[in-house]
């Protein structure tokens, strides 16, 4: 059956009317090689409620959740305690108002959250502005890319060698199809090597991340230095927001640009997303910022009140003055987020984040004294890398049959590099016990065949 309201002689007036022959015209700028030429094969083109209900529970079925054993991944995606206050809060009335606030009057409460949530970003970050949030960290950093290239009027992008390899591929993604230039440095636990010497007058931005992708805590600020000096703007990516509890924040190194994922932050794991994007900027950048920007205000009664102050979508101004084409912003996410900080407030999440560095080096101390294991992050907030003396997806594989989610092997994260096939990056947060750590260490040691 369908669902759609359009008659066939409808859909032929509609394609004659646009100078069309049929539906496939339509898809002309998608690759033939990418299309299919019918039904996907076996895949069956009927089944009752309670058949789909079964086989999704069967797929769902096959996947081992990180809260069913002990889990020590990480990567950009964290595993922490969520109050269910959290939960309780985001539902309140105040801010079950309609999607986009166009209308501030009926609005207030999802303004005024945004607005929050930006001085809550900017705070962390130690930027000077940020906006009403992004879909996530790998989309934003492509967004702060293309940023840097209308303000410098360049067009190369130059990536560090630490930059999750997910962030790398959608900026190159991009890049390739819109026109401007990434070059990529190979991956390395040193995510400054190679960097400012490759800075040239093409170059727009310099991306770097904070902790980097092996967990490594950098400071970039003579990279920061070079950049200003270059006229090249440093973009910092942070795949750990809860980090900047413990750390010295970009802005404070120098940064123009910063994102972040805040899915650490009020957000569970929730199957890879959705989550939360976070952007901040030098206030001198600000109109070259995509997605929006809530500011304060007074209303005819001299009453607090707020606003969208910048809009700068497509959808909000002409095409050719649009920064950016991304549609919204993640809002029950950024609720989410600016509740859960509320409640932990400057104490709590400086708490919070000596907690996992905590537990982080605890870790680090039992995996390391395992024979043949050896720590590369000499410096780490709670992720670091390991170097096994074999295949780091197979001794993941095998962990599983005993409990414990050991991590990301560097396979999965650069597939076909030997170099990094026995790499494995391990995350320790606030939910790991001591008994989880010492089921870890001890099942790593059998596995391997040494002693502790």
């Amino acid at each position: 059956m369908r669902y759609l309201p359009h008659t066939a002689e409808d859909r032929q007036a509609m394609l004659a009317t646009i100078g069309l022959a049929n539906d496939d015209a339509l898809f002309v700028d998608v690759p033939a090689h990418a299309r299919l030429s019918g039904p996907v094969a076996g895949l069956s083109l009927t089944k009752s409620e309670i058949e789909v209900e079964r086989h999704l529970q069967a797929l769902a079925a096959k996947n081992r959740p990180a809260g069913s054993m002990a889990s020590f991944l990480g990567c950009g995606a964290y595993r922490h305690h969520v109050p269910a206050s959290v939960d309780y809060i985001i539902q309140r009335g105040e801010f079950l108002t309609s999607y986009t606030p166009y209308q501030p009057e009926i609005a207030q409460g999802t303004l005024q959250y945004l607005f929050e949530f930006q001085t809550q970003v900017a705070l962390l970050t130690g930027m000077e502005v940020a906006n009403a949030s992004m879909y996530d960290a790998a989309t934003a950093c492509v967004e702060a890319v293309m940023m840097a290239n209308r303000i410098t009027r360049r067009g190369k992008a130059i990536l560090s060698g630490a930059l999750h390899p997910h962030y790398r591929e959608t900026v190159e993604t991009h890049g390739r199809f819109s026109g401007f230039a990434v070059e990529a440095l190979a991956p390395s636990p040193d995510g400054l090597k190679g960097l400012a010497e490759r800075i040239d007058a093409k170059t727009s931005c310099v991306v770097v991340q904070y902790p980097n992708v092996f967990g490594r805590l950098e400071d970039f600020s003579a990279l920061a230095a070079a950049c200003q000096k270059a006229g090249a703007l440093l973009v910092c990516a942070v795949p750990e927001i809860l980090s900047m509890g413990a750390v010295t924040p970009p802005g404070d190194m120098g940064a123009d640009i910063v994102v972040a994922e805040g899915q650490s932050i009020g957000n569970p794991l929730n199957f890879g997303g959705p989550y939360v994007g976070l952007f901040a900027a030098k206030e001198k950048y600000v109109r070259q910022m995509p997605g929006r920007l809530c500011g304060e205000t007074v209303d005819a009664d001299g009453k607090r009140g707020w606003v969208l102050t910048l809009s700068t979508r497509e959808q909000h101004i002409r095409r050719e003055k649009a920064t950016s084409n991304i549609c919204t912003n993640s809002g029950l996410c950024a609720l989410a987020f600016t509740v859960h900080l509320s409640l932990l407030g400057e104490q709590g999440i400086t708490q919070l984040a000596a907690l996992n560095h905590a537990h982080a080096s605890l870790l680090a101390d039992k995996l390391g004294a395992v024979k043949g294991v050896e720590l590369l992050t000499d410096a780490f907030f709670n992720e670091f890398a390991l170097r096994l003396p074999r295949d780091a997806a197979s001794v993941v594989d095998a962990l599983v049959a005993k409990g414990v989610l050991a991590g990301v092997p560097g396979g999965r994260l650069w597939p076909g590099n030997a170099d990094m096939a026995n790499l494995l990056v391990v995350a320790a947060t606030e939910t790991n016990t001591q008994a989880e750590m010492d089921l870890f260490a001890s099942a790593l040691a059998a596995e391997l065949g040494g002693v502790l």
